[in-house]
């Protein structure tokens, strides 16, 4: 039975590695819970314990299929200012559109576009804009993503752009985080010479 169950898992990393569609977790999570059933029926000594852990390890490929685990892990350097370790992860996902879901492709871009606005302001604006297309779960980070790319904007002088995407970040930031950076950029908007620089990269929040 554990050696079932780990060669799941090394299916799982395996095919993660290639960037099998994402439904491979799917899958697995069902085979897992059908082993799991199995366990239950057989009524062998240990095999209720077997069942209930293959119950748990068949919701973990559940919950990763919703959180995918590259993404998780690459929040979690970015938090650290590790932008180069939060990029490594990002670049284990070779084909975003099978390997993730809707949202998580939003993340995907909007974490390329906060790595890369400090390098390369072509780019992080199209990961930003394709962020905003795909959608965030949060407003907060939908917000963020506007405030980016709003500065990016006003850097290449699209003051109206600029304008329309920092009112509606504004909208969006109902608890007030980023009231410091949309103010500033207000300021910045109003003097003749505009610095090149990007807000809200400070306030990210643990996901």
């Amino acid at each position: 039975l554990l050696s079932i169950c780990f060669l799941l898992i090394l299916a799982e990393f395996k095919f993660y590695e290639n960037m099998f569609n994402k439904y491979i977790k799917i899958v697995l999570s069902l085979l897992i819970f059908a082993l799991s059933i199995q366990q239950f029926i057989d009524g062998a000594v240990g095999s209720t314990g077997n069942g209930i852990m293959l119950i748990l390890l068949s919701l973990v490929f559940v919950f990763l299929f919703f959180r995918n685990e590259f993404l998780l892990l690459a929040f979690f350097q970015l938090r650290k200012q590790n932008l180069d370790g939060a990029n490594r992860w990002l670049n284990r996902i070779k084909n975003p559109k099978s390997a993730l879901t809707t949202k998580q492709q939003g993340y995907y871009n909007y974490l390329k576009g906060m790595i890369i606005s400090q390098e390369n302001m072509n780019q992080a604006e199209k990961y930003f804009r394709t962020a905003i297309s795909f959608g965030l779960n949060m407003d907060h980070d939908l917000a963020m993503a506007k405030l980016n790319l709003a500065g990016i904007l006003f850097t290449k002088r699209r003051k109206i752009e600029a304008q329309k995407l920092l009112k509606e970040a504004q909208d969006l930031d109902k608890n007030g985080m980023l009231t410091d950076q949309i103010k500033m950029m207000k300021n910045q908007m109003k003097k003749t010479n505009i610095p090149n620089q990007h807000f809200g990269r400070n306030n990210m929040r643990r996901r």
